[in-house]
């Protein structure tokens, strides 16, 4: 039986990475999905694959969300994945001390403004059902500090922050709307393919950028969509304001046994 039959589900950055490897999982377990990007060139293209409508959005601009809202004012399943680290554009400064006012809110902008309109937007939709599951996509870095990377940390942190808030709020109301944050490690997705290179430096790259990680690989975004579609489910109706992590148990302390 399809876990997600019948329910209509938006998701944010769903052009590539672990966004479309969430709406991929959600349409195989039966869901009806919209997709959402701002490249609207290759949310095209997701859309002709997985055989799914899209809407182009924006997710730092409030009008998007409004656009959203009218053409859809109803949702089962919010997914809040759309986000930057900041390094884009290429490499800056992004330390406590020398990050620009404006790279630091220009994170902050997608990353958490993005994540609270997209709460806002589900809350609304979900109220007069009063049932519903909303998705926050975190990242390990906003459970603990990064300092080359501080901006992408503290709006992690802060949609962490945001989703206890948000589950509380709804469960307050009394309705049955639910709101979790995933937590994602390094996972394998196209971002990271100009840092690895090719052939025997790219098995290099991989090795060095995993050789703290205790089952020592990258995660794969289909195995982020897994606990998404756990969440979006009826079976985790008992399981609001928590977060998830998936990081190969980095943050489950040292593997090291004492005395070695």
């Amino acid at each position: 039986m399809h876990r997600l039959s019948g329910k209509f589900c938006v998701i944010t950055g769903a052009a590539r990475g672990i966004g479309k490897a969430i709406a991929k999982a959600f349409i195989d377990e039966g869901a009806s999905v919209l997709l959402t990007d701002k490249d609207a060139e290759t949310l095209a293209q997701a859309g002709q694959e997985l055989g799914s409508p899209t809407l182009v959005l924006d997710v730092e601009k409030e009008a998007d969300w409004d656009h959203l809202a009218e053409l859809h004012p109803t949702a089962d399943v919010v997914v809040n994945n759309a986000g930057i680290t900041g390094f884009e554009a290429g490499l800056a400064p992004h330390d406590p001390e020398n990050a620009s006012l404006e790279d630091w809110r220009a994170v902050h902008r997608i990353n958490l403004d993005g994540t609270f309109m997209g709460c806002r937007y589900a809350i609304r939709a979900m109220k007069e059902k009063g049932a519903g599951s909303i998705i926050n996509i975190s990242s390990r870095s906003g459970m603990v500090g990064i300092p080359g990377a501080a901006a992408y940390a503290s709006s992690k942190a802060a949609i962490r922050n945001h989703s206890k808030s948000v589950a509380l709020y709804c469960a307050q109301l009394g309705l049955n709307i639910r709101c979790n944050s995933i937590h994602p490690a390094a996972i394998m997705t196209p971002m990271w393919e100009p840092m690895l290179g090719e052939g025997e430096q790219r098995e290099a790259a991989i090795a060095a950028m995993v050789k703290d990680t205790p089952m020592q690989r990258f995660g794969e975004a289909e195995e982020v969509a897994a606990i998404a579609v756990l969440l979006a489910s009826d079976e985790a109706r008992y399981i609001t304001g928590t977060e998830m992590t998936i990081d190969g148990g980095i943050l489950a302390g040292s593997a090291a046994a004492p005395g070695s």
